[in-house]
């Protein structure tokens, strides 16, 4: 019996994982968890109930975590990304997440997760493994595009200072760092278009079933 189809698409911030996640997901009629608004969802619940993201304060957001909040507009700022990586650096954190994102990876139809550690720690197992990436300047230029569209006023410059600090944290941490799996395939998006960055993950995945 075929084992179901999981895709682990990990990759930095604003690098095209998401999109090229949810690309996967339509094509292959997949259920989609983008695990960064399970961390931004903590951040925010953590600040909002205690001023700071403490791992305290991240911890109980994490344990008591409604997917319902997941829907939140505030999970698309600028500072909720800010929020989410420092909620992310807790041990504790990520293993109340843990169990939620394992099973909804261990799910009979297959599904697909995006995140930093998809593929080294929650789906190890995936048939299919990503890894996308992009120059900074790139994801910075991308990101404030994104922020600028949802009425955000920020500058190029800061925006690019936010992914290199978060780069350093998500790679620096002592848990689940962002990484490559050995098994992923590099996918970098700095020069591709929407349209081409889809089709390149097909061919990846395509060449992941056959084998």
């Amino acid at each position: 019996m075929t084992a179901p189809l999981v895709i682990a698409v990990d990759g930095p911030a604003a690098s095209g994982k998401g999109t090229v996640a949810t690309g996967l997901a339509t094509l292959y009629g997949l259920p989609y968890l983008d695990s960064g608004l399970l961390y931004r969802a903590v951040g925010v619940l953590a600040e909002r109930g205690s001023g700071a993201v403490t791992e305290a304060s991240a911890e109980a957001a994490a344990r008591g975590l409604d997917p319902k909040v997941l829907d939140d507009p505030a999970l698309r700022t600028r500072a909720a990304g800010e929020l989410a990586s420092q909620a992310a650096v807790f041990p504790s954190v990520r293993a109340a997440l843990l169990i939620f994102q394992r099973d909804f990876a261990a799910q009979g139809s297959g599904a697909v997760i995006d995140g930093r550690d998809i593929g080294t720690v929650i789906a190890p197992a995936a048939r299919a493994k990503l890894f996308v990436t992009a120059s900074p300047e790139v994801r910075a230029e991308r990101r404030w595009k994104q922020l600028k569209g949802q009425g955000e006023s920020v500058e190029l410059a800061d925006i690019l200072t936010d992914i290199r600090l978060r780069d350093e944290r998500d790679s620096g941490r002592a848990a689940a760092p962002l990484l490559m799996a050995d098994d992923a395939v590099l996918l970098d998006t700095s020069n591709l278009s929407i349209e081409q960055a889809a089709d390149a993950a097909r061919r990846i995945v395509e060449t992941a079933r056959a084998l």
